[in-house]
Formats: structure tokens, sequence, C-alpha cells
């Protein structure tokens, strides 16, 4: 079986499995329920990167962990699909907090129990319902990634060494996303604030934590946790800044999220930290006007993200940003190669670096 060469789809394969069999129980009790299970099971295996599981593992293979040894690399598996539940629960509430319409082109899961709601003619608001639906339901996928992890079939003592890695990832992302709504109540426009956003909802979350706990469960010196994290931390800012331009310039039909949604939910990226800031520098108020009026408007039309980004490239934050994503990533392959990391895990996590940051607008 070569996990290496299939990795995407093992990690589904897991995934759907652990699905099931977790759903069945509560399913008989209760089949109201089914409803909410059903719509998580959707949500998890109807599309995604599987980035973290991917960083996880080249955690664990660049550490020494040995795929040939079938038992231990389904256990590994196991271990780090787990990560796909987490980021279920973080999208879904993510979601919510920022009244997104859309997910993958399809309706958010609050959007889509409230329509349902609405379908019945039952009594209350649909959105209401929608909401809790959507609190429930993310909150059964973090319970579940609970179980997925402690449960995957490793000796303790691994799951131990890994425990420290999971335990930052689900806290880190919170404090992430709470820094994030944070700083658009604030209105904290500052690329301090922006940065620190990246670091922990993204940098951590995304790429230094999965690696930190692939490597963890091979066993690895803490020399090679610290490069990993090194490089993790360098590129997971780099994706989040490339997210950020997507965010703005990107297709919907790739983004699978209309254009300028990150404008109207009222995103203080460091694109539009920068933007702001430079337009300040120049006395372009116009610039600074057009972008200061667009954060937080739910209303913004397309015409409207097409004269933000207009003046967003006009004062430089869009080369700005360029430029930082290719500063940020050449530092991360720098770091990468100094962990001389087991073969191909190198090579792999190039690729992975080149896929997170590549330039799709």
């Amino acid at each position: 079986m070569d996990y290496d060469a299939d990795l995407p789809a093992h990690v589904e394969r897991v995934l759907a499995e652990f699905l099931r069999t977790a759903g069945g129980p509560i399913r008989e009790i209760e089949p109201t329920f089914g409803a909410g299970l059903d719509a998580l099971s959707g949500f998890v295996l109807g599309g995604g990167k599987r980035l973290r599981p991917s960083f996880a593992w080249w955690g664990w293979r660049g550490a020494g962990g040995d795929p040939s040894d079938r038992e231990l690399a389904e256990g590994v598996l196991h271990a780090v699909a787990s990560l796909e539940l987490i980021q279920a629960c973080a999208l879904i509430h993510d979601d919510l907090i920022d009244s997104s319409d859309s997910r993958r082109g399809s309706p958010t899961v609050h959007v889509a129990f409230a329509k349902e709601h609405a379908d019945h003619g039952w009594l209350g608001l649909p959105s209401t319902f929608g909401q809790a639906a959507a609190v429930l339901i993310g909150d059964l996928a973090l319970a579940w990634a609970d179980d997925m992890f402690a449960d995957a079939p490793l000796p303790p003592a691994t799951l131990a060494a890994a425990r420290p890695a999971w335990r930052a990832i689900r806290t880190e992302v919170l404090a992430g996303q709470y820094l994030d709504v944070h700083t658009q109540v604030t209105g904290d426009s500052s690329v301090d604030a922006a940065l620190r956003i990246d670091r922990l909802k993204t940098a951590a979350y995304t790429v230094q934590r999965p690696l930190h706990l692939g490597a963890a469960l091979a066993g690895a010196s803490d020399e090679l946790v610290g490069a990993l994290l090194e490089f993790g931390g360098d590129l997971g800012v780099a994706f989040q800044l490339r997210d950020d331009l997507l965010g703005v310039f990107g297709d919907p039909s790739v983004t699978g999220k209309p254009a300028g949604d990150d404008l109207r939910e009222g995103k203080r990226t460091l694109l539009v930290a920068l933007g702001l800031g430079y337009a300040a520098k120049r006395g372009n108020t116009a610039a600074a006007g057009l972008i200061e009026a667009a954060i937080g408007a739910p209303s913004l039309t397309e015409s409207e993200v097409d004269d933000v980004r207009a003046a967003l490239a006009e004062v430089g934050a869009v080369d700005a940003v360029e430029q930082r994503i290719e500063e940020l990533t050449s530092a991360s392959l720098a770091a990468l190669e100094r962990a001389h990391l087991a073969e191909p895990a190198t090579a792999e996590l190039t690729a992975l670096a080149a896929k997170a940051t590549k330039r799709t607008y």
C-alpha cells in the first residue's frame, strides 16, 4: 500500500470509516440528529486540500517514520487525519462568525439549516435554528477530533509524545480566531495585529503544529522539531498572505467563495493594513477612503470591489504582499534544508510549499 503517493485518498478513507462508526450509536438513539451527522460527514468528505494531515504525515516521514510498517502507518494515518475534524469545526464556526453564505461553492452549514427550517415552516427564526445547528455540529467535529486522535491504534507512549502538539493546535487556533474578531470590533488595522493573527490562526494551525505533531509521533528530537517549526512559521504566514490576496482578487469558481468576502466580513489583513498605511504615506486620501469604506461593508458590490482592488494595487500594497510571500517562502525553504529530513520528505514539503503559496489570480 503506497501511503506516500495516495495520501489524500488514505486520509479520506480513514475519515469516512471513522465518521460512519462514530455516528452509529447516536443515530440509533436519536434519529433526528442524523441530519447533523450527515451535514458533518458531507462537509468533511466533500472537499478540502488535506493540507494539515499532509504536513503532519511528512513531518512524521521526515523524522524517520517508516510507512512499510503497515500497522504503524495506519495508526499514524488515523492520528493525522483527525486534524481534518478540527478543521471542520474551525470552518463551520468561522463561517457562522463571519456570516458567510457559501463555502466550496455550496451554502454554509448555518445557511443550509436555516433554509431547511424555513422550508418546513417551523416556529421561530430560521436563522436562529441555523446558527444553533452550526454551533452544535462544529462542537461535534471538535469532540470527535479528540476521539479520533485518542483512539488512533498507536502505542500509548507514541500518542503521549504527540499530545503537547495536539493541545497546542486546538488552543492556538482558537486564540487566533479570537484575535481576528477582536481586531474587527476594535478596528485595529496595524501590520502587527495582522501578522499576529496570521501566526496563530494559520501558520501554527495549518503548518507548524501539524509538522510538530507528525514529527513527535516519530520520536523527533527537540532540534528537529525546532527546525520544522521555523519552516512552518514562515510558510504558514506566506500561505495566509496568499489566501488574503485570493480573498480580494481570486476567482470564486476556484476559491469557492465570492470575491471580496474578506472585505465584507471586515477582515483586517496585512493587505488591508498595508493599503491603508501606504495610502496615508502618499497622501492618497481617495484610495484610503475606498479601502476604509469597504472594510466590513456587507452590501459591497462587485463594482466597488473592483475599485478597492485598483486602490490596493495603486498604492503598492499588492506588490508588497507578493514580495513578502516570496521572502517568507524563501526563508522557509532555507529552514527546511537545514532540517536534514529523511527523504523524500524534503522534496514533498517543498512541493507542498509551492502549492500553498502559488499565485492563482
